[in-house]
């Protein structure tokens, strides 16, 4: 055998993409970022003018419950369909689709009309922005290769506390001074203007095709495959069954059951059982979003780096989501009995703001695990599944608070550490992607 005949060494790390390439990535990331931002503020804005509204309206709280979870009535169906579409269908399209869609649905509520308006407005909505969430990873991952996407990934959950942060000082000016409805045009037309930007910034990356599986597999010479029979697809229900896709799932639930809270129902636990005033809440409410900002890309960092060092993603994601998850639970089950004051503000933000670390643990798994040609499917099915605690939880804690009064706001609390409790378990025991990967590639 000649030299000529050896082949020629895989490299050991993956070649770095050209210049623009990187360019091109972190400005779509950048874009992606501001686009759930605008996601988050829309869905903030109805806990932010819970008062408003229900004064305006002449709500009870079983009643804005109900309104506040019609926005999931739709949310997670078209979570999951348009997550299989966009294994067919370019993301870049479906994500300018929801975005116009998500800003014509609350024109009607920004114009006028009672609780079928908002109602109507909400499901609408809803069904525009169930799938922006694993869309957005989607479109954002394909940029990165494995050993590189959990900073991009959390930059994406780090948009979701943005846009609270950004919202909630700027639409609570806006709802006091020029009413709820003015808020919510804002956010419309604001939701407009960045399709204009999107259309011709926006795009998929050279990972859209490669697999996700171990660390650095998707490189480049991945992606530019040797010809050969096409391999048959594997069926989603393989991918579904896998305990990491399960403990993903569940762990993930747990943190949508905390944002959901958040969103809808934490300032008025704030200024109705806790006695701030509408601005100390706020001042709140952006304490726990900013708490979560951090811990995203705390994660992001301390995961890649215990990937780097070798660590299998069972620890490095699964029990760094798990672990934060537990952290949370004990806080929120603590809460109801600790003295008021500082101490009680301080178990709140560990309690409502730890948990939001999860969001990018469980979609950096779930593509590590998936197949490219699966991964559009598999995140927006679990994503389906996980927002159905923004279906559940608003009506519940709307029930126990008309039963309870501001008792029931304590119940609540109690049972979303329950709930995390469960998730965390559910993050440290089940998550094992390199195991779950070999059993779908035998």
């Amino acid at each position: 055998m000649t030299d000529t005949d050896v082949a020629p060494a895989v490299p050991a790390v993956p070649p770095r993409a050209p210049s623009s390439t990187r360019r091109r990535a972190w400005i779509v990331t950048a874009l992606l970022v501001v686009f759930m931002m605008i996601n988050f503020a829309d869905k903030s804005v109805l806990g932010l003018a819970a008062e408003e509204i229900r004064q305006d309206l002449g709500l009870s709280a079983s009643a804005f419950g109900l309104a506040s979870s019609a926005f999931f009535l739709l949310f997670s169906i078209s979570g999951a369909v348009v997550g299989l579409l966009a294994d067919r269908i370019r993301p870049k399209w479906l994500i300018v689709a929801m975005a116009v869609l998500w800003s014509a649905a609350q024109a009607p509520m920004a114009v006028g009309g009672g609780l079928a308006v908002l109602i109507t407005s909400r499901v609408l909505l809803g069904a525009a922005e169930g799938p922006a969430f694993p869309v957005a990873q989607q479109a954002t991952l394909s940029w990165f290769p494995n050993h590189r996407r959990n900073l991009p990934g959390a930059l994406i959950v780090l948009g979701i506390t943005l846009g609270v942060l950004v919202a909630a000082p700027v639409l609570t000016w806006v709802i006091q001074h020029h009413g709820w409805r003015s808020a919510v045009a804002m956010v419309a037309i604001t939701g407009v203007v960045w399709v204009l930007l999107w259309i011709p910034f926006g795009g998929e990356g050279p990972y859209a095709t490669a697999s996700g599986t171990g660390h650095g597999r998707d490189d480049k010479a991945a992606v530019e495959a040797a010809p050969g029979p096409a391999r048959p697809k594997m069926p989603y229900r393989r991918i579904l069954a896998t305990r990491t896709w399960i403990g993903a799932t569940a762990a993930y639930f747990g943190t949508y059951w905390v944002i959901a809270f958040a969103l809808v129902w934490l300032p008025s636990y704030l200024q109705d059982s806790l006695g701030y005033t509408s601005a100390g809440s706020t001042q709140v409410v952006m304490l726990v979003w900013g708490l979560g900002g951090v811990v995203v890309l705390g994660q992001a960092g301390l995961t890649g780096w215990l990937l780097r060092r070798g660590t299998a993603s069972r620890w490095a994601r699964g029990g760094v989501g798990g672990v934060l998850l537990l952290i949370g639970a004990a806080a929120c089950l603590t809460l109801p009995v600790a003295p008021a004051g500082a101490v009680t503000v301080i178990l709140l933000v560990a309690g409502f703001g730890l948990a939001g670390a999860m969001s990018s643990v469980a979609v950096t798994t779930v593509t590590e695990l998936a197949p490219a040609d699966r991964r559009g499917g598999s995140l927006g099915i679990m994503n389906a599944v996980v927002t159905t605690a923004g279906l559940i939880a608003p009506t519940l804690i709307g029930r126990l608070v008309d039963t309870h009064g501001a008792e029931g706001y304590r119940y609540a609390v109690l049972i979303t550490g329950a709930v995390l409790l469960l998730s965390g378990a559910a993050a440290l025991t089940l998550i094992d992607p390199d195991r779950d990967a070999r059993r779908l590639s035998a």
